[in-house]
C-alpha cells in the first residue's frame, strides 16, 4: 500500500490541475460507484437522510465513528452488516481494510457523526483511497449546529442580529493559538459563532475573551448531545458559562453557541415578509417606467 501521506499530496496534485469530472456528472444525495462518506447526523437516527439510510442498510461493512454515532442508529440500520469502529484506528489500518473489501464486492460505507464536511477528516481518507483506485463519495448529514439551533428554537442568522455563521474551534493539540479566531467572530456582533470540538476549552476560551475585553454579557448557549436522549441546555454568558459547563462535567460532544441568535430574541422582521414582499413582482419595472 502506498503511504498515506504520499496518496494524500498526489491526489491534491491532481485536484490543483483540474477538477474531478465526477463533479459535474453527479449532485449531492446521487448513489454513485464507490465507497461513500455518509453524514450520520447529530444523533438521533430520525435525521440521517433518506440516502444514508438506504446505504447503510444495504451495506457489509460499515465504519463508524464510534460512540459519536448512536448506537440506536446502528442497531436499527445496520443489523446486517459488520461494524468497525474507526477509534484508535489510522489510515494505515482503515484505508486497506476499506480497500480490501471494496474489492471484495462487498458494499461499504464510512459513517461519520454530523456531517463530514465538518471537521471530519474524511478527504484524506477518500484521497488515500482514490489513490489505491477505490472510488468514493460524499452523502450529507446534519450537522451538530444545526441540531441545536432547532432544539432552541431559533436560527443561526436573525434580522439585525446576526448576518452571519462561523463554524470554529478553540486552539488546542490541533489548533495554535494564532489559529484560533473565536475573538475576531465575537467582535464583530452580527456573528453567531459555533463552536465545535472544544468542550473541554470552554473556560479556558471564555477566559480569553474576557482577557481581550469582550462584554462578559454575551450570551453563551451550550447543548450537549444535541437530538440525543440525555440531551441538555446551558445556558450563560462569556463570563458564567465556563464554571456552569464545568459543574455540569460534560468534556465532550456539545455544541457551544456564543451570540444574541442562540436565545431567539432581540431580532428584526425580515424584508422577506414585510414592504419587500407586498411590492409585486411589476413595481421596479413599473418605477422604471416612471
Amino acid at each position: 500500500m502506498t503511504d498515506p501521506q504520499d496518496a494524500i499530496d498526489a491526489q491534491s496534485e491532481v485536484r490543483r490541475r483540474e477538477r474531478d469530472e465526477r463533479v459535474y456528472e453527479h449532485t449531492a444525495g446521487d448513489v454513485q460507484e464507490g465507497v461513500p462518506f455518509v453524514g450520520a447526523g447529530p444523533g438521533d437516527p430520525g435525521l440521517l437522510t433518506v440516502t444514508g439510510k438506504e446505504l447503510v442498510e444495504d451495506a457489509d461493512l460499515v465504519v463508524h465513528a464510534g460512540s459519536l454515532v448512536n448506537s440506536e442508529l446502528l442497531d436499527e440500520y445496520c443489523d446486517d452488516a459488520e461494524l468497525v469502529n474507526s477509534v484508535g484506528k489510522d489510515l494505515e489500518e482503515l484505508v486497506p481494510l476499506m480497500r480490501d473489501a471494496y474489492e471484495d464486492d462487498r458494499n461499504v460505507v464510512r459513517l461519520h457523526s454530523g456531517d463530514p464536511a465538518i471537521y471530519g477528516a474524511a478527504l484524506e481518507q477518500m484521497d488515500a483511497l482514490e489513490h489505491a483506485d477505490v472510488p468514493t463519495y460524499f452523502v450529507p448529514g446534519v450537522t451538530s449546529a444545526f441540531a441545536a439551533s432547532a432544539t432552541l428554537r431559533t436560527q443561526l442568522t436573525l434580522n439585525e442580529t446576526a448576518n452571519h455563521v462561523a463554524f470554529t474551534r478553540p486552539q488546542g493539540k490541533t489548533l495554535d493559538p494564532e489559529e484560533d479566531h473565536i475573538g475576531e467572530f465575537v467582535e464583530m456582533g452580527d456573528v453567531t459563532t459555533c463552536i465545535y470540538l472544544g468542550t473541554h476549552a470552554v473556560g479556558e476560551t471564555m477566559d480569553r475573551l474576557l482577557d481581550e475585553g469582550h462584554d462578559p454579557d454575551t450570551p453563551v448557549t451550550v447543548v450537549y448531545h444535541a437530538s440525543w436522549p440525555d440531551e441538555e441546555i446551558i445556558e450563560g454568558t462569556v463570563e458564567t458559562i465556563g464554571e456552569k459547563l464545568e459543574d455540569a462535567g460534560y468534556r465532550a460532544s456539545a455544541m457551544v453557541i456564543i451570540g444574541q441568535a442562540g436565545t431567539g430574541a432581540g431580532y428584526e422582521r425580515s424584508y422577506l415578509y414585510g414592504d419587500w414582499a407586498n411590492s409585486g413582482p411589476n413595481d421596479s419595472e413599473t418605477e422604471a417606467d416612471d
